[in-house]
């Protein structure tokens, strides 16, 4: 979306009178991101527990950690990068994976590149404390991670594995009604739902075998995985998990609900 609004501006800028696009368009974009993340915080209405924020020790990191922080902004990253404040997660995008200098980031943040330099620091500590696997949101994705793998492949022993044995999977009218016309259509492998489905073996037997066209999400932050034929989400499953196993799995395939919802695809 922010590369989006970047190009749009620059459609009705004047390109020519630009001295260095590069350092334009990375100004446009990260301010457009910033504004993006602000605005996404001044809604949320539930912050996050002290837990999620807690940061390491205060030690500078040394070339190769940044090196390997730097590698890529996969999903893992982005489970990662959601915990930090807005001009945490552009400084340090900007300077460890774009290797962005301070000087350049300084303008985007309004700052000093000395005060650029702080909240990349501060937000390298937080990466690395957060990359923990007892990370409540690194162990959710480890868990939703090893759920997908075994549905894809059919493991129904491991599927319930991961379930807990009260767990309870709901889908919406919309997901009972598609469900519904693809077992009419005789669709290969269609599941049969129901409005709730209770119990781990249950669930696994809805699930096994079915999950190869679901591809990975963060859900408003969190990890899930969606079913989006050409890139658009017809259906997002939303996971709740308690220690190392699934308690809930929400399908929802209402097109407004899945619009309030923040949604990065894998």
């Amino acid at each position: 979306d922010a590369v989006q609004e970047a190009w749009l501006r620059l459609s009705r800028a004047d390109a020519e009178g630009v001295a260095n696009l590069s350092g334009w368009l990375t100004t446009v974009v990260s301010r457009v991101c910033l504004d993006q993340l602000r605005a996404r915080r001044r809604r949320t209405t539930e912050a996050l527990d002290d837990e999620h924020r807690a940061q390491a020790p205060a030690a500078e990191a040394g070339p190769e950690s940044e090196a390997v922080l730097g590698e890529s902004v996969g999903l893992a990253m982005m489970v990662v990068l959601d915990t930090l404040e807005p001009a945490e997660r552009v400084a340090f995008v900007l300077h460890d994976v774009f290797a962005v200098p301070f000087d350049q980031i300084a303008p985007v943040l309004d700052r000093s590149p000395a005060a650029a330099r702080q909240l990349a620091s501060r937000a390298r500590r937080r990466v690395q404390g957060a990359q923990s696997a007892e990370h409540p949101r690194v162990r959710q994705r480890q868990v939703v991670e090893a759920f997908l793998a075994a549905a894809r492949q059919g493991d129904l022993e491991a599927l319930l594995g991961v379930l807990d044995p009260d767990v309870v999977l709901r889908a919406d009218p919309v997901a009972l009604s598609m469900s519904e016309a693809n077992r009419a259509r005789g669709v290969s492998g269609a599941p049969e739902l129901a409005a709730e489905i209770r119990g781990a073996r249950a669930v696994a037997s809805t699930f096994s075998g079915r999950a190869a066209g679901a591809r990975s999400a963060l859900i408003d932050g969190w990890s899930g995985a969606t079913w989006a034929p050409g890139g658009r989400p017809r259906v997002v499953f939303r996971f709740t998990t308690e220690g190392h196993r699934v308690v809930a799995i929400e399908l929802i395939a209402d097109p407004q609900r899945i619009g309030e919802l923040e949604l990065v695809l894998d």
